[in-house]
């Protein structure tokens, strides 16, 4: 009798917790509270499992940043995230930060201290609970701790944004929001002078924020600039004397600047610089008489370099051979591509950092000039889904006799 009833108290008990626990005050709900990772000490109103998924996005962040500038984190970075403001004592709060997260935003206050050649830095980060600025303002805390600086503004926040989107070592795909595409695509495009003005200041506004990641991101993955860009934001954050964009990339600047532009003008998710990087080093050459000029063609990059220089009014023959896919395990086609043009062979002209319209080429074509240019080719397919191509074809391009 005992047990049994031993067993119906315990019942009730549970009953009457679970209960009490399903009425639990939004105010109580809201608590903030602590939670540790081996990088992050993070305060937050979210709750356990949220601030479970955030630390292990935030580490993971950490991770692919910390490898790509090779230098570890510099100890552990405090971090604040706001779900919901009304849940904080504002007095707890410096009154700076409070101002960002109530805005809608973020901010990383760093303190530095130098004895003599030795400085130690510690950052502190606060951030609205939203996808992206608790990851970019914790890019900002690591640079500050591990460098002593976070690099000029245009360098800082390009960066940060970098790292915010940045989800795979291996993946050099754009990531970003598709509201930023939106926009970059719906207004001029900034030019260079102007991104990397250096009269700039942090936390003007996300428009400023999403041109600066565009050229990050263009310099950072794009195999004619990416080699230099590493040393030179190394550069920045140690604030070597007289280091700079134009110091680094002047000699460029016309390559960077047509490069950015087709960046921008075709950007979409997905779309990867790496293989879409301008061959500036292939030289071309006029047809003469029967001279053939031939190309590999890859389905996976962006525009190449045919080899063949073409003069306006001219015609030329096209020849081609072999196969490609443009979808993983797709039907092979030929440079024909399918009878809505996908996978087509087409060209473009290039003439003093400018571009033509595109044109098709197909398979067995020919083709009339409408102006002076170096022929650039590729295979037809959206920018954004490059890299599941496989497969090449061969290109003989040949002037036409007039008769």
């Amino acid at each position: 009798m005992f047990p049994r009833f031993n067993c119906i108290i315990c019942l009730l008990v549970l009953l009457f917790c679970s209960l009490l626990s399903s009425s639990v005050p939004a105010q109580e709900r809201g608590a903030i509270g602590e939670y540790r990772s081996r990088n992050f000490l993070l305060r937050t109103d979210l709750d356990k499992d949220e601030s479970a998924e955030l630390l292990n996005r935030l580490e993971t962040m950490l991770d692919l940043i910390s490898r790509y500038w090779g230098k570890k984190n510099a100890g552990l970075i405090e971090i604040y995230v706001f779900e919901n403001t009304a849940n904080w004592s504002q007095d707890t709060i410096p009154p700076q930060a409070w101002d960002s997260v109530t805005s809608g935003g973020g901010l990383t206050m760093t303190q530095k201290r130098t004895i003599g050649n030795v400085w130690q830095a510690k950052a502190i980060v606060y951030a609205i609970a939203d996808r992206g600025t608790p990851q970019h303002e914790a890019v900002h805390a690591y640079c500050a701790q591990a460098f002593g600086s976070t690099g000029p503004v245009w360098y800082s926040e390009g960066m940060a944004e970098v790292g915010k989107y940045w989800q795979d070592p291996k993946d050099k795909s754009v990531t970003c929001d598709p509201y930023v595409i939106e926009y970059l695509k719906s207004v001029e495009r900034k030019p260079l002078k102007e991104i990397v003005d250096l009269n700039q200041f942090t936390g003007d506004s996300w428009q400023n924020y999403s041109w600066r990641w565009t050229l990050c991101h263009l310099l950072g993955f794009n195999e004619n600039y990416s080699q230099r860009f590493k040393p030179l934001g190394l550069a920045l954050m140690t604030e070597v004397p007289n280091v700079t964009f134009w110091t680094v990339y002047g000699s460029m600047a016309k390559e960077i600047e047509f490069e950015h532009k087709l960046f921008v003008q075709n950007l979409c998710v997905g779309y990867r610089v790496d293989l879409c990087s301008w061959d500036w080093k292939t030289k071309f050459t006029p047809a003469r008489g029967s001279r053939t000029v031939s190309s590999k063609i890859e389905a996976n990059e962006g525009w190449q370099a045919s080899r063949l220089e073409v003069e306006e009014g001219q015609t030329y023959s096209v020849s081609t051979t072999g196969d490609w896919t443009i979808e993983a395990d797709g039907e092979p086609l030929s440079a024909a591509g399918d009878d809505e043009g996908n996978g087509r062979l087409i060209g473009v002209l290039f003439n003093d950092y400018e571009l033509s319209e595109p044109f098709d080429l197909g398979s067995e074509e020919t083709f009339t000039a409408r102006g002076d240019g170096q022929l650039y080719v590729r295979c037809q397919d959206d920018w954004g889904q490059l890299a599941d191509n496989e497969g090449s074809i061969s290109l003989r391009l040949q002037l036409m006799r007039s008769e």
